[in-house]
């Protein structure tokens, strides 16, 4: 059995966009953790057996919306602080770029987010942290360039 193609954790890119045309794309500096979660929310219904209605009903489910947030954390670079305090500044939602790099290609993940939550904090003897909380916009489109 062959090992699983997998990817490092600088082949994952979480980027923001500016508003030029084209949109230029750069990754903030300073996360040590970062993550893409993609969500659905469903509604139930019920559906009896016809032939048994005496059988336990089975639930189905629709989907009705879907959802995107990307969220992380580390150290505050001074770099990234203009790009995060715009953004957080920004009532419209900004362009957002994750990419994940494998070496049999790349799978891109390609939105508007607004930037949900900004957490400065410190800790004595420490350096200054920053974590992040972005919520999608509309939907986020994927696309891929695997070779088979």
């Amino acid at each position: 059995m062959a090992p699983p193609v997998t990817a490092r954790f600088g082949k994952f890119r979480v980027l923001l966009g500016n508003d030029a045309d084209p949109i230029v794309y750069a990754a903030p500096c300073g996360f040590t953790s970062k993550s893409l979660t993609l969500g659905k929310s469903l509604s139930e219904v019920s559906i009896p057996d016809c032939d048994d209605p005496d059988k336990p009903i089975t639930i189905g489910r629709d989907v009705e919306s879907t959802t995107a947030s990307v969220s992380g954390e580390g150290v505050l670079a001074a770099s990234a602080v203009p790009t995060w305090i715009a953004a957080y500044k920004s009532t419209e939602s900004v362009p957002v770029k994750v990419e994940i790099e494998f070496s049999t290609g790349t799978v891109t993940f390609t939105g508007k987010m607004h930037l949900e939550t900004l957490e400065l904090g410190a800790e004595q003897g420490g350096r200054v942290t920053v974590s992040v909380s972005l919520q999608s916009d509309g939907e986020l489109v994927d696309t891929d360039t695997f070779v088979p």
